[in-house]
């Protein structure tokens, strides 16, 4: 392939905890194998591995690309409640957002913490009030993909809702938000593909394709199966229970330029998102509090509040 042709940006590592069956060093051996220039992690829920992904794709030459895929209650005055639980119950109802920048980091970080901390429902859930434009800067934003906040509700139906949700979206991020596309031969991909294509075109929302791989390759589908199992305190047999097919598997740039030959629009914009990315967590010396002296407290930032007594 000449150029990059595709960039993976929705990868979850064995940091997605009971989700992903992918450590870091396979990961970035399959990258390096492919001579991918940079990779991109979202695990679900939190940024575990940001540091030490950061630090092992750089010594391998790859450009490290943090991410996260955020779990968002999207509860509005317009969406009614049952609806709300249909789709959470369906899906993780995620969005992935991107930091750019340290700013953009720290601004990734934020709701990342909060939702552990206030999320409800014992799960860690962002709300989407508290993405306020403030807080956004040095972020990217992509859709979620077959199980996130928008493919889901349009799979159950809810049009409305979903296209209320993308509005919204593109409202606070701005040319910052990507609507993803991916293609792991299911049935709902194919029937929601249309709809978001639709919407992308008559909004100039730029499309861009993803790959979202939880295992190596197509032999540990059946091993993966089972973790999904566990995690759900169910068995294998049990058929209603959260499935992937075998195809969510690590694909090679030249696997999806085929996948996507039809948009190659799509691939090229993940190369675009690499290229708008300028940020790695870096190690640095453990951060102590400093005290407040007599000359009064100083204030220092954080998520959402402002705590007296620290830098």
């Amino acid at each position: 392939m000449s150029g990059p042709g595709f960039i993976h940006l929705h990868v979850h590592s064995a940091y997605s905890l009971l989700e992903g069956a992918l450590q870091l060093d396979t990961i970035l051996k399959l990258a390096k194998a492919d001579n991918q220039p940079a990779l991109g992690i979202a695990d679900t829920s939190n940024l575990f591995g940001a540091l030490e992904f950061s630090e092992k794709a750089s010594g391998k030459g790859i450009q490290p690309l943090i991410g996260v895929e955020l779990p968002i209650d999207f509860a509005a005055s317009e969406e009614r409640v049952s609806e709300r639980g249909h789709v959470a119950r369906s899906g993780k109802s995620s969005v992935v957002l991107m930091a750019q920048t340290e700013l953009g980091f720290e601004n990734l970080s934020c709701p990342v913490s909060r939702a552990y901390l206030d999320g409800e429902g014992g799960a860690a859930t962002a709300r989407l009030d508290w993405l306020s434009r403030e807080g956004l800067e040095g972020l990217i934003c992509l859709s979620g993909g077959p199980e996130g906040a928008i493919d889901m509700a349009f799979a159950q139906g809810q049009d409305a809702n979903a296209t209320r949700r993308l509005d919204r979206l593109t409202e606070l991020f701005g040319d910052r938000f990507y609507i993803e596309l991916q293609r792991h031969g299911r049935l709902q991909e194919a029937a929601v593909e249309p709809r978001l294509v639709d919407y992308a075109y008559r909004k100039g929302i730029p499309l861009v394709a993803t790959n979202e791989p939880f295992f190596k390759s197509v032999a540990e589908a059946e091993a993966h199966d089972a973790l999904l199992a566990i995690a759900g305190g169910t068995v294998i047999a049990q058929t209603e229970r959260r499935k992937l097919n075998d195809q969510y598997y690590f694909k090679t740039r030249a696997e999806m330029a085929a996948l996507f030959s039809d948009l190659p629009e799509a691939l090229d914009l993940t190369v675009e998102i690499a290229q708008r990315i300028s940020y790695r967590p870096l190690k640095r010396k453990p951060i102590l509090p400093k005290f407040a002296g007599r000359a009064g407290p100083e204030r220092g930032r954080g998520c959402g509040r402002r705590s007296a007594g620290f830098a």
